[in-house]
């Protein structure tokens, strides 16, 4: 029997007894490697590896500057897209981005052309080089979410210099130690981020130049707006390649610290592509629930709406804010969490809105319940598509479903626990399922391929695949394949190709649970147990070593009241009742 402790956790009360986390997607002796599923669609006949690789058809990578292949690299700059757009669309807007709320509370906007944007790019870009930075350059940037963050980041882009992107509210112990391992040599920062600096000089160590956005105070250095030179001509590209290393990334860290991942220009100019493929382009309207993600929109003639919110903070979004940007600017697409979305559209049912200029919503960061796509499907879109693209900071974006797909026939599977289905593999994308394992596989040999049906580790190659971790030899050892001139990134999260050639997810390899008897995989599980009426979330995980552990489920209520006496004991025995249902 499981009992609710006083924070609203499911948890045995006594050790003998009975476990509730069962799900179709589990087997018995856990110990293996690989699992066999009885497929949702068996009635197709099943596909053989080689015809889910998206590589094989004839309109995949011949229009995509492959930096994960044997192609040679070819000169290329992430900003010249920036400029062509400058000089094609001189006076659309690039750049929206809120200025406050007038007396009537209604939001006010700033706003920059394309040209205008170009021409502060170049500015900058003057006043970089001649503050001494030059072409692979590490810069730590860590301005604020705005036109800042876009224009100085195209002009690190523009003089070959490597801005490192590394999200502050991770903590200041993993970010001080992200910072020491990144070892920039200039840092670009608001004014309390030098003060950070001041605090703990150590992990600063590297840095030679620093640059004050904002009021500079007793630390010294140039200020941005002394470094944004006037001046008419154009700044020139630095000689970069498609090989050439253009920023760092870092991961989420949701299974430890996080880890710098190195893009170069190409890997860029591939994202860009397969963006395009998924209809966002030249002359759309975005909205980023995720400031990165505004890095793209320039190279692709998109205008960029900021929202106005914390980025650090996404549960506390002020949905109207929200949805008076959409409506003002006419918003085409947005991408967000569904945190995010879960939010905004509660917002839009109780105060009956709709959103008809959004074409398309993408839905990412986490598993979408299928019950949020019906919502926004049925009560809030006109005619629009919501697509839940996955992939990671080290490989992005893979594959992509569309909500008609989930909604007609995947979204039933996934609440009986069959995981969840992540669509068909981009173009250019080759994607494998292998054998679970915990070790290095330092080279790519095709017998690792499992066929589908088969449970195993998700992993990617292709020209938006990343190749390392910057300074982490032992995590670039545990998460990547060589492959002649390729690399393979094992994603970390395990799933499964049906019989379609549509990969399902279900789950992070390292949350996995092995007791002595079978695996149990979180994303299926917890989904059979959020389908519970007075259930918000769910969290299956292990207490004990792999092999043998005791699966233990985390329930949050939706009311965040916990329950007592009958109500209690009714609530337990309803949820053995949906574990046991698919045992």
């Amino acid at each position: 029997m499981e009992e609710l402790n006083k924070e609203g956790n499911l948890e045995p009360s006594k050790p003998e007894e009975s476990n509730i986390s069962q799900s179709p997607v589990g087997s018995p002796n856990s110990t293996n490697s690989t699992d066999s599923f009885h497929s949702p669609d068996s009635t197709t006949p099943i596909s053989s590896p080689d015809s889910l690789n998206s590589t094989n058809s004839t309109n995949s990578t011949n229009s995509i500057n492959s930096t994960n292949s044997t192609n040679s690299p070819t000169r290329y700059n992430i900003a010249q897209s920036l400029a062509e757009m400058a000089e094609r669309a001189p006076f659309r807007r690039a750049i929206v981005f809120p200025a406050g709320r007038d007396e009537q509370d209604r939001a006010k906007f700033f706003q920059l052309t394309f040209a205008q944007l170009n021409q502060l790019v170049d500015s900058y870009a003057h006043g970089l080089s001649e503050y001494g930075l030059k072409q692979g350059d590490r810069t730590l940037l860590m301005v604020r979410p705005g036109v800042e963050l876009i224009a100085v980041a195209f002009a690190l882009f523009k003089i070959g210099a490597v801005p490192i992107l590394i999200d502050p509210g991770m903590g200041r112990k993993p970010f001080l130690q992200c910072v020491a391992e990144t070892e920039p040599v200039a840092f670009i920062g608001i004014p309390l981020a030098h003060a950070l600096r001041t605090l703990f000089p150590k992990a600063f160590r590297t840095v030679q130049k620093n640059i004050t956005a904002g009021k500079r105070w007793f630390w010294g250095g140039a200020t941005l707006a002394e470094l944004q030179a006037n001046r008419a001509e154009s700044a020139p590209f630095a000689p970069t390649t498609t090989e050439s290393e253009a920023a760092v990334a870092f991961t989420s860290g949701s299974t430890g610290i996080p880890k710098g991942v190195v893009y170069l220009h190409g890997m860029f100019q591939a994202q860009i592509e397969l963006l395009k493929v998924l209809g966002v382009g030249d002359g759309e309207v975005d909205m980023p629930g995720l400031p990165i993600f505004a890095l793209f929109n320039p190279a692709l003639g998109v205008t960029t709406i900021m929202p106005d919110m914390d980025f650090r903070k996404p549960a506390a979004l002020n949905p109207a804010y929200w949805v008076e940007s959409i409506q003002t600017h006419g918003v085409t697409t947005s991408f967000g969490s569904p945190t995010i979305w879960k939010i905004v559209g509660q917002y839009c049912l109780d105060n009956q809105i709709k959103l008809p200029s959004l074409k398309r919503i993408f839905m990412a960061g986490a598993p979408v319940p299928p019950w949020l796509i019906q919502q926004y499907t049925d009560h809030i879109l006109n005619g629009g598509h919501i697509h839940t693209p996955f992939g990671a900071t080290e490989a992005l974006p893979i594959s992509t479903i569309t909500s008609g797909e989930i909604l007609a026939e995947t979204a039933k599977l996934t609440d009986e626990g069959w995981g969840v289905c992540v669509g068909q593999p981009l173009d250019g994308v080759t994607i494998r399922i292998i054998p679970i394992s915990d070790e290095p596989i330092a080279d790519w040999n095709d017998s690792l391929a499992l066929p589908p049906g088969e449970l195993g580790e998700i992993a990617v190659k292709g020209p938006v695949v990343t190749r390392l971790y910057l300074n982490r030899p032992e995590q670039t050892a545990n998460a990547k394949i060589r492959e002649r001139d390729s690399v393979w990134h094992r994603m970390g999260d395990l799933g499964y190709f049906d019989q379609r050639g549509r990969l399902w997810m279900c789950g992070r390899k390292a949350h996995r649970v092995e007791t002595a008897e079978e695996l149990l995989l979180p994303v299926p599980c917890e989904a059979i147990f959020n389908a519970h009426p007075d259930v918000s979330r769910t969290a299956l995980v292990g207490v004990g070593p792999l092999g043998s552990q005791r699966p233990v489920l985390i329930v949050e209520l939706n009311s965040g009241v916990l329950p007592s006496g009958a109500a209690k004991q009714r609530l337990i025995d309803e949820l053995l009742a949906l574990g046991q249902k698919y045992e």
